[in-house]
């Protein structure tokens, strides 16, 4: 028989076909061997040393499924490749614990199911990169901080609407993306607690008949608490929804900084000056030297961006229960705009450490630039009694008529500014030139700017202390949850290593 084109290939008749293992089983396997595994067999742990505690298995077969979950191999399977004898992970893991402890280990599956097993395993693992990313994070806002200090009084002009504006520092920029930064750890923080909720005990939605105590569970495997109502527990997936819509907001905000950081690499701005071990060479042009990094800093959070977004869009509309949508194939584009945001946080944070900035520069352009002129109209109003929008006219007469012959601010004269004060007032200012000369200074104008978040280096400083004592707030919560974790998972083991002594001698 002639095939014809679009003909399928032979799937054959038992499970799994072969697309669909393709398609489906085999990258949910590969996925679930690199990161669920570990999670998994924790799950197994806890559920059997609460079973035991319970009085729902008798003690020898507590014991006989403590040897087994010990005697498995976690290399063996990290290093295996997808067979389809068996549907995936979960029931290769548990044949093989049937192998090792005979009938005993079918009690392990007492009073659970698939679905509030698998949501506390994606919910474990989800909650380790949300450490990683907000480790990875707090080294970035650390950098920042220290950054800010040190240029606490390298005065620039800031911009809006892409122009320039008034003076400030350079400290005082930093400063502000370390807040935004801090407000992205909040998120990121705030996601990891609705993430560490218990789901075990739901069983499939409705919990079970066995008197199981989902509180002890909940405490082996340093859970905060418990997600109270079983349907919700299976079917509620704005855990990792909140984490994605957390990273995409942080992906974003970061990248508004990175956009100015590489601005200011250009050789036109001339600013920054990447150090060697974050740029490269053109391979023609003998001159280039290419803030590479930066450069991928931004791909890489619009990238991050994108995998969160495909996270938000796989949840919508879908049905509230259990459903693969919010499983397998969603979950991996959490842990990868998860993944790659704390690569960002790391790389941008070893290119702020040892960035150079022409401080002299920035000063330059300071002082040549009309950017003071809000404090001069500020005098204005302070020494002529005029209203701010009136000294705000005088000023901004004098400053077009200057801009329009391409002069500099060296030309805003007394002279100049009394003969728009006499078009606006008809009379002259009492305003001196030692007067004049302040208000067109940049520095005074920071060292005036005294109110709560404003650019003086006082106010700036208390600021900066400020941040890092909440930043040094956030590092004791990150240690004592990182902790928990690994002195309740070490517990799982020397829990089970105890049942497996309490074996009969054979």
């Amino acid at each position: 028989m002639t095939r014809r084109w679009g003909d399928a290939e032979p799937e054959g008749t038992s499970f799994p076909g072969k697309t669909y293992a393709e398609a489906v089983l085999e990258p949910a396997y590969n996925q679930a061997k690199r990161e669920l595994l570990g999670p998994m067999l924790a799950v197994d742990k806890a559920h059997l040393i609460m079973l035991f505690e319970q009085g729902l298995i008798r003690e020898e077969e507590a014991v006989r499924i403590a040897e087994a979950l010990r005697g498995l191999d976690p290399e063996r399977w990290r290093n295996s490749v997808y067979t389809g004898q068996f549907e995936d992970l979960f029931f290769e893991v548990e044949h093989e614990l049937l192998a090792l402890a005979g009938e005993a280990a079918g009690n392990l599956h007492l009073a659970r199911s698939r679905n509030d097993m698998g949501i506390a395993i994606y919910r474990i693992a989800l909650r380790d990169k949300l450490l990683t990313t907000i480790r990875s994070a707090l080294r970035l806002h650390g950098s920042l901080l220290d950054f800010a200090a040190r240029h606490a009084g390298t005065l620039m002009v800031a911009h809006t609407h892409t122009q320039q504006a008034q003076p400030t520092t350079l400290g005082h920029y930093t400063a502000a993306v370390g807040d935004s930064l801090e407000r992205d750890l909040k998120r990121l923080r705030a996601a990891f607690a609705n993430c560490n909720r218990s789901s075990l005990g739901a069983a499939a939605l409705a919990t079970s008949g066995f008197a199981v105590s989902r509180e002890r569970v909940a405490e082996l495997l340093a859970f905060d608490e418990v997600i109270e109502n079983a349907y919700d527990a299976v079917s509620g997936a704005d855990y990792v929804g909140e984490t994605a819509a957390a990273v995409q907001l942080a992906a974003i905000n970061l990248g508004r900084f990175v956009q100015d950081l590489l601005l200011w690499s250009t050789q036109e701005f001339g600013v920054l000056r990447v150090a060697a071990p974050y740029v490269q060479i053109s391979s023609i042009m003998p001159q280039k030297r290419n803030p590479v990094s930066i450069e991928h800093a931004r791909s890489l959070l619009s990238s991050a961006a994108g995998d969160a977004a495909t996270v938000l869009n796989m949840i919508h509309n879908t049905p509230f229960g259990d459903i693969v949508d919010t499983e397998d194939d969603m979950q991996p584009y959490a842990w990868k705009s998860l993944g790659t945001l704390e690569s960002v946080y790391r790389l941008l944070s070893k290119v702020i450490d040892t960035v150079e900035v022409d401080a002299e520069l920035l000063r330059r352009r300071a002082r040549s630039s009309f950017a003071p002129v809000t404090e001069l109209a500020d005098t204005l109003v302070r020494t002529e009694r005029l209203s701010f929008r009136t000294a705000h006219r005088i000023v901004s007469r004098v400053v077009a008529a200057l801009t329009e012959r391409n002069a500099s601010i060296e030309g805003l004269t007394l002279e100049a500014l009394n003969e728009a004060a006499r078009s606006e007032l008809g009379r002259t200012l009492l305003l001196t030139q030692s007067q004049l000369t302040q208000a067109l200074d940049p520095d005074h104008f920071v060292e005036v700017r005294r109110l709560r978040g404003g650019p003086n280096a006082e106010v700036l400083g208390r600021a900066l202390r400020e941040q890092a004592s909440r930043h040094e707030e956030y590092a004791a919560w990150l240690n004592e949850k990182t902790n928990a974790i690994g002195k309740a998972f070490a517990g799982l083991d020397d829990t089970l290593a105890a049942l497996s002594k309490a074996a009969p001698k054979r």
